[in-house]
């Protein structure tokens, strides 16, 4: 078939991008759980992360995507069975559905192929999963402690025989209590008609490059492959067999090439909601992969929990801000949480915002809301860049505080 040549403003881009990525999050139909379930289904992960100065990361990037999500949504789904956890390019909620997507690594680590950061002892690990077999669900600290710990990172063997059984498919996590993993042994937590045949390289390779495309609007190998090791090339492979099939058409940005579903850009078609303003987790979906966001919306992200604190620029955990189909800010905050009050250390604008005003006015919609899904009702704003925003920013808030 003839190769399909697209070109795109970088407008057009990045309409296409939040469009893809569901944001700002449109009009929805049925439960608040099934849009939760929705869009894990779209997107293909929600990484999970641990840092809690407000809302943790896997709540949050779903909460921007349903303004209905509760808290309780990602366990009821997981005991539902209709979502659970593993390896994405880290630590994840998954579609069940796409579960057989999940045995390629799974199978390489078990052969010994791919290789995990835990040492293996594979006496410990028999020993491990006989326990858990003969005894139902147990967490790490059901074992013995007989090791130390280094920084966060534990080294009491059990939980690495834990963690190596898990990563190479003999357990899975049947629940989390207090953000501890619970595991069992992984026929205990299937769902019955869940299939289990292991796709073949071709077809794992196009679910890749489709979920991606599907969820991201455009993307590249590189993207595509992102911390997936040994992917690249191949995946760059299908991508041109499946663009002179008319299966996908290429895009131009400015100066960069990109791959797309032939179908996506019917999306642009569609209005995007610019006036909704939305305040990002640093670990969702759309900005994971940094170079890709100054590539394409021009905003160059660091998060700054891992630098030190002389060094931060914008602060410890500065959240993106989207507003008008573009990245137009961000926002260091912390809830604290005894007693419902939600700090703004810092808001930082982009230098290319030009209308404070209108931008003052959406944020202080977004706030409220924002507040409520941090359990806060008290607001305190410390600083803003430039520093003459804050008091436009107080008279714009101040039914809130």
């Amino acid at each position: 078939m003839l190769k399909i040549t697209d070109t795109l403003s970088p407008k057009q881009a990045r309409k296409l991008v939040l469009l893809s990525q569901k944001l700002p999050p449109l009009k929805q139909n049925g439960s608040a759980i099934s849009a939760s379930l929705s869009a894990i289904e779209h997107l293909g992960y929600i990484q999970i992360d641990t840092i809690s100065a407000i809302e943790r990361a896997h709540h949050h990037t779903l909460w921007s995507r349903n303004p209905h999500y509760q808290n309780t949504h990602l366990d009821q789904l997981v005991a539902d069975k209709q979502v659970f956890e593993y390896w994405s390019h880290a630590a994840a909620y998954l579609p069940m559905c796409d579960y057989r997507f999940s045995l390629p690594r799974k199978q390489a680590i078990a052969k010994g192929e791919q290789k995990h950061w835990f040492k293996r002892d594979d006496k410990l690990m028999n020993s491990v999963l006989k326990r858990i077999a003969d005894e139902g669900p147990l967490m790490a600290k059901d074992f013995e402690h007989t090791g130390k710990k280094k920084g966060e990172w534990t080294t009491k063997p059990s939980k690495q025989a834990l963690e190596n059984l898990y990563m190479q498919g003999d357990l899975m996590i049947r629940s989390r209590h207090n953000f501890h993993k619970v595991y069992d042994l992984t026929e205990r937590v299937l769902p019955d008609n869940i299939n289990t045949t292991i796709p073949g390289k071709e077809e794992h390779l196009r679910f890749l490059i489709t979920q991606y495309l599907n969820a991201n609007g455009l993307g590249q190998a590189s993207e595509i492959a992102y911390l997936l090791k040994n992917t690249k090339a191949p995946v760059l492979l299908v991508l041109q067999e499946m663009h002179s099939s008319g299966e996908l058409t290429q895009v131009i940005v400015g100066e960069n090439k990109y791959y797309s579903l032939s179908n996506s850009l019917q999306l642009l078609n569609k209005a995007l909601p610019r006036n909704k303003l939305k305040i990002l987790s640093p670990f969702d979906n759309l900005l994971i992969q940094r170079k890709r966001m100054q590539a394409l919306f021009n905003f160059n992200y660091q998060i700054e929990c891992y630098v030190p604190e002389a060094k931060r620029k914008y602060g410890y955990f500065s959240l993106p801000i989207l507003w008008n189909g573009k990245l137009v800010a961000r926002m260091d905050c912390k809830a604290e949480r005894k007693n419902k009050l939600l700090h703004i250390n810092n808001i930082a604008l982009e230098p290319s915002l030009i209308k404070t005003a209108d931008f003052a006015h959406a944020l202080c919609k977004e706030l409220e809301s924002f507040m409520q899904f941090n359990n806060c009702d008290k607001l305190q704003l410390h600083k803003t860049t430039p520093a003459n925003f804050k008091q436009m920013l107080q008279t714009a808030i101040k039914d809130l505080t």
